[in-house]
C-alpha cells in the first residue's frame, strides 16, 4: 500500500490515482490518519488469528501460561 501526504495528493492527485492499479476494489480510498492505523492494527489482529488457526492445524500449540507469555510480548 502506497501512503502518500495530502499535500502531496492535492498538488498531484490525478497522476498519483492513475497510478493505482486497478481491479474489482476502488482505485483510490482517501482515509484519515486515524482510520489508517486502525485498518492497519485490525489486519494485524487478524493475520495474527489466522496464523494461530494455521499452527493450531498444523499441531504446533503450547500451554496456556506459554501462550499468556508470547501473546504479551505480542501486544507490546
Amino acid at each position: 500500500m502506497k501512503t502518500e501526504f495530502i499535500t502531496s495528493l492535492t498538488q498531484k492527485a490525478a497522476e498519483l490515482i492513475s497510478a493505482i492499479p486497478t481491479g474489482r476494489e476502488p482505485t483510490a480510498n482517501p482515509v484519515d490518519v486515524q482510520t489508517y492505523e486502525a485498518m492497519e492494527s485490525h489486519t494485524q489482529i487478524l493475520e495474527g488469528i489466522a496464523k494461530g488457526e494455521k499452527a493450531i492445524q498444523e499441531g504446533r500449540v503450547v500451554n496456556h501460561d506459554e501462550a499468556k507469555t508470547r501473546l504479551a510480548r505480542w501486544l507490546a
